[in-house]
């Protein structure tokens, strides 16, 4: 599995902002107010679209030479390189929240907002307890990240 790619993506410039797109990623699409701004939704666009052709083991292709883009472009469009790293993206994802209704006695449920109990860092205290992983949490947090 690969970790870090690199494919060009069109820059198309209008009144009303930048369009994105990755010639090489059929509905690979963004858009963007801003240079800054199109670099971080391309590269966003990108990490989330070779994430999924990853989960769903569908095939990923070889990226263009950027150079080759160059001479089919309009004069207000521009290729640009963007890089996605899937390490980071995973681990990113792996922290991201997700929402799960859980279902508690009524009474419960009034001792612990009397209490002034945050409901989801309780449920992710007690899961973290139970799963005895409090050590691999903590490890996981502290860290040093890579530069």
């Amino acid at each position: 599995m690969k970790n870090v790619y690199a494919f060009p993506a069109i820059f198309n410039y209008a009144d009303d902002g930048i369009s994105i797109k990755f010639p090489d990623l059929p509905g690979c699409l963004s858009c963007a107010d801003d240079y800054p701004e199109a670099l971080y939704m391309a590269r966003d666009a990108l990490e989330c679209r070779l994430y999924s052709d990853e989960q769903h083991h569908d095939f990923i292709p070889a990226p263009s030479d950027p150079l080759k883009l160059r001479d089919s472009l309009a004069p207000n469009q521009i290729v640009v390189l963007i890089e996605a790293d899937l390490d980071r993206f995973r681990e990113n994802l792996r922290d991201k929240p997700v929402s799960k209704t859980v279902t508690l006695p009524l009474w419960l449920a009034d001792e612990s907002k009397k209490a002034g109990l945050n409901f989801s860092q309780t449920l992710q205290d007690a899961l973290i307890s139970k799963l005895e992983i409090i050590h691999q949490i903590k490890h996981r947090h502290t860290e040093p990240q890579e530069q």
